[in-house]
């Protein structure tokens, strides 16, 4: 790519899929905004979830320094994670960017970018405020006995959230509305695994019992690590024992309610460092999306400021 060509943005349109939605249109109003703005840009289209990795890896090729993703928390991972098979020296030279049009949007919430604020958030974008963010890291090993490491924006789920999660996932597929695939997916949860027996290293504290789901969170994590940010070099972590069936409907409501910490059964911590030596049968979930489960021990941990993102001005 030429010079005078290097502040175009390389936008990545990935489509929200769901009885409801409406891709083409969706994608009209953002090209509005960006031609009414004088924004000079390229822009690709995912045609699946599995061509969001080799996309952002093509516009990183050609040289955009400026790499938004019109799309969810799963596209913003599989972003992060390219960015992250550069080196320093060019990954710092790149800003990432987001307009929510995802299944789950919560790190573009945390934010305040909103879905329906189209104009807002471009207009955001332009101003070109960069922050450097934090990224989690897991260290695992696969099936094939190889090491591998996979970052993420949000949280690490261990346990029931992360069945949960999927479920939201999917059943948001089916609804089209986040709150109707929340309430459904919470539905489904009676008939789930509700304990499984962990072993965690967390700062001092080693916890060998019955657990209910750890949350690993970068940020605050679907309301279950409310005070986590991403930029401070801290994980904040819930773990949650297996409460009364009383206690269970309590704490659904007060995970609804933003006040999850509130919840007797929930034990939070700060730490750099998680060690998972043990996690019998329990789903990992990663940014909302289910990853291979992890073969035998892991290690998650945080990286400081290493990419730039663009925020509210």
């Amino acid at each position: 790519m030429m010079d005078n060509e290097q502040n175009k943005w390389g936008i990545l349109y990935c489509p929200k899929s769901g009885f409801l939605s409406s891709p083409g249109k969706r994608w009209e109003k953002v090209e509005r905004c960006l031609k009414s703005k004088g924004i000079d840009y390229d822009f690709v289209q995912s045609e699946s979830s599995g061509s969001v990795d080799r996309l952002v890896k093509m516009l990183i090729s050609n040289g955009y320094k400026t790499i938004v993703i019109v799309g969810g928390d799963s596209a913003l991972n599989d972003a992060v994670n390219c960015l992250m098979q550069i080196d320093k020296q060019k990954r710092d030279e790149i800003c990432l960017g987001v307009v929510p049009n995802g299944m789950m949007n919560d790190f573009a919430h945390f934010w305040d970018f909103k879905e329906g604020e189209i104009e807002q958030t471009i207009e955001w974008l332009k101003q070109r405020r960069v922050r450097k963010i934090d990224l989690g890291c897991i260290r695992y090993t696969n099936k094939d006995g190889e090491a591998c490491r996979r970052y993420f924006l949000n949280c690490i789920n261990i346990g029931l959230v992360a069945t949960i999660m999927n479920l939201r996932r999917q059943t948001r597929h089916i609804f089209g509305s986040r709150t109707l695939s929340f309430v459904f997916s919470f539905l489904l949860m009676i008939f789930q695994r509700l304990e499984y027996k962990m072993h965690l290293k967390i700062n001092t504290d080693e916890l060998e019992r019955k657990i209910m789901t750890v949350c690993i969170g970068n940020a605050p994590g679907y309301g279950q690590t409310p005070n986590a940010v991403p930029y401070n070099g801290m994980l904040d972590v819930s773990v949650v024992y297996h409460p009364q069936m009383t206690q269970l409907f309590e704490g659904i409501y007060l995970f609804v309610k933003g006040k999850f910490l509130n919840h007797r059964s929930v034990h939070p911590y700060r730490t750099q460092k998680v060690e998972v030596l043990k996690a019998e049968h329990a789903l990992v979930g990663i940014d909302g999306r289910l990853m291979n489960t992890p073969v035998g021990e892991f290690t998650v941990t945080v990286e400081q400021e290493v990419i730039n993102f663009l925020i509210p001005a």
